[in-house]
């Protein structure tokens, strides 16, 4: 069976990773762990731990469990002035499950079991660790990823508060993988957190898989504001070392203007376009298709079919 490690926090690695477990591939999830906003900041403040909630939310798309036990870990407490106010289910028992096993790690591979997932999930590091933004021009810091995605433009480099440790079963991962995936989500603040340490950029060096970018849908304010499929392709470049994105996988169907309007409106974003030019002059093959859907008015992607095409270059690669 093959094996695919994906990179990635947030929503898109969560539809991503909803297609691929309906395939027989053998796939490894790393998470990034420096948000601090809403709950998840909370948490990881009061009690000392990385980042939780893209491990709960990424356990949860992975399931293969009872609706009302995937209903339950969902469950967000909606009472104002509580001391759990905004909590959901999964954040409170992940801390607790790293308390009683010792590690995220741990506590996730325990949820796993409970949501019966095929494959791993993994923290990128087991500390505490916070993004650093920084500019170059003044010295000037933002520190947390709340900060960062804040003031993106006026960033030259990010880095994190110190020096982190990346675990073995990462590294080993990474070194066993036939096929590299970074998955979509914010650029800043999601998908570059793990090449920023040098563990992994080490390790994807001495690797000979390829590696493929499910390309994001639409932007990111303040982030990706008018980036196309190449500006996407040339920042993970710059951060890759000696490797670069050798696939793309990007949307090539038309979206409703009147959708495309209300999301330029309401929440500044606009679509990422694919420019084949610019994005093949940089040695990425295109791998394109009518993947994105809407759901609840919002642009997602097909999560079966994007899945599909990620096994079909799988495929086809055993073939060859």
């Amino acid at each position: 069976m093959k094996k695919v490690i994906v990179f990635g926090g947030g929503t898109g690695l969560s539809c991503l990773l909803s297609g691929l477990k309906l395939f027989p591939v053998e796939v490894t999830t790393v998470i990034t762990v420096s948000d601090d906003g809403s709950s998840t900041g909370v948490l990881k403040k009061e009690f000392d731990i990385p980042a939780v909630g893209d491990v709960g939310k990424v356990l949860l798309s992975m399931a293969n469990a009872d609706e009302d036990l995937i209903s339950l870990l969902r469950y967000r407490f909606h009472k104002e002035g509580s001391t759990l106010f905004n909590h959901p289910v999964r954040n409170i028992l992940l801390t607790a499950l790293i308390d009683q096993k010792g590690s995220l790690t741990e506590a996730a591979k325990y949820m796993g079991s409970l949501l019966n997932i095929k494959g791993e999930v993994l923290p990128l590091t087991e500390e505490r660790a916070e993004l650093v933004g920084i500019s170059d021009e003044n010295g000037e810091e933002f520190y947390g990823q709340v900060s960062v995605s804040q003031n993106i433009r006026r960033i030259s480099r990010l880095s994190y508060d110190h020096n982190i440790h990346v675990g073995r079963k990462v590294r080993k991962a990474i070194s066993e993988a036939d096929l590299i995936i970074f998955s979509p989500g914010s650029l800043f603040t999601s998908i570059l957190p793990h090449l920023i340490a040098k563990a992994i950029v080490k390790e994807i060096e001495h690797s000979d898989a390829p590696i493929m970018y499910i390309s994001n849908l639409v932007t990111q304010p303040g982030e990706t504001d008018g980036y196309n499929v190449s500006d996407h392709l040339k920042v993970l470049n710059s951060y890759l070392g000696n490797r670069k994105v050798d696939i793309v996988v990007a949307n090539n169907a038309e979206i409703d203007p009147k959708i495309i309007e209300r999301y330029l409106v309401t929440e500044n974003k606009t679509l990422v376009a694919l420019d084949r030019e610019n994005t093949e002059a940089l040695g990425a093959r295109i791998i394109e298709d009518d993947i994105f859907c809407i759901e609840e008015e919002r642009i997602r992607h097909k999560a079966l079919h994007t899945a599909f095409l990620v096994f079909s270059y799988l495929m086809e690669n055993e073939s060859e």
